[in-house]
């Protein structure tokens, strides 16, 4: 079996990649910054960077924050892969980068351009967002007695095991460039998956829609980020809402 590197292998997606390629009898190495033995920031590079990547033949991209340095952390990755001689990069995307001047978006964009140009057999999926991305949104809008939403707004959550699934499908086979999207069963308006997660949560709370302005809210509400006709995940939000209910007791 060949050895395979997840970057932000303990994050959410990153730790079910590593687990479900694990399974399938894969050696895998976790990179993160605070997991040894390869602790790296991918921002900063080194030499524990080049250690990871020793005899590693793919990456799994899976490190990433709205917080700044993606790109960064891309170039350091792509330089330390080529040296390593690395045959397989696979990175994870979102759907809707080349169309919704989000600023985060706009670097998800730029590092798959990195990665296309990088000179490796590379491969790129787009996913929509994850369903515990929208209950971490919610969460904290819930904190009010008000729920403030943006008005005019779906989205297609899929469930991140499935897209998990996937990539480690994907990084066990060859470089395949841009892949098909993946996205969630189901288009619904931010207001009722709001109402369902209000719903499953017991919570009492005022629900008011919002009009904002600017380029990336008009690419939003015109479902930029969607994927209708890429509709392949099965698990809805409102099955993630029920599971997380049964866990809790």
């Amino acid at each position: 079996m060949s050895t395979i590197l997840v970057t932000g292998g303990t994050g959410t997606l990153g730790r079910l990649v590593t687990e479900r390629l694990r399974a399938d009898g894969h050696e895998v190495r976790v990179l993160s910054r605070r997991t040894r033995p390869y602790a790296v920031d991918l921002r900063e590079g080194g030499p524990g960077l080049d250690a990871a990547l020793a005899g590693v033949e793919t990456v799994v991209h899976c490190a990433s924050t709205p917080r700044g340095g993606d790109e960064r952390a891309a170039a350091n990755l792509i330089t330390a892969a080529r040296k390593a001689g690395v045959r397989h990069l696979v990175y994870i995307s979102i759907v809707g980068v080349d169309r919704v001047p989000f600023g985060y978006y706009k670097a998800k964009l730029a590092v798959e351009k990195l990665v296309q140009e990088s000179g490796l057999g590379w491969t790129v999926l787009r996913a929509t967002q994850f369903h515990d991305l929208l209950l971490q949104v919610f969460e904290g809008l819930a904190k009010v007695p008000v729920m403030i939403l943006p008005a005019g707004v779906s989205d297609q959550p899929v469930e991140v095991a499935e897209v998990a699934r996937r990539l480690a499908e994907l990084a066990t086979g060859a470089p395949a460039g841009r892949v098909e999207d993946m996205a969630g069963p189901e288009v619904g308006t931010l207001e009722s998956l709001a109402r369902a997660y209000l719903k499953a949560s017991g919570k009492r709370r005022a629900v008011v829609n919002v009009p904002l302005w600017g380029a990336a809210y008009r690419a939003f509400r015109a479902g930029g980020h969607l994927a209708p006709e890429r509709a392949v995940g099965k698990g809805t939000f409102a099955d993630y809402l029920a599971r997380r209910a049964r866990s809790r007791g």
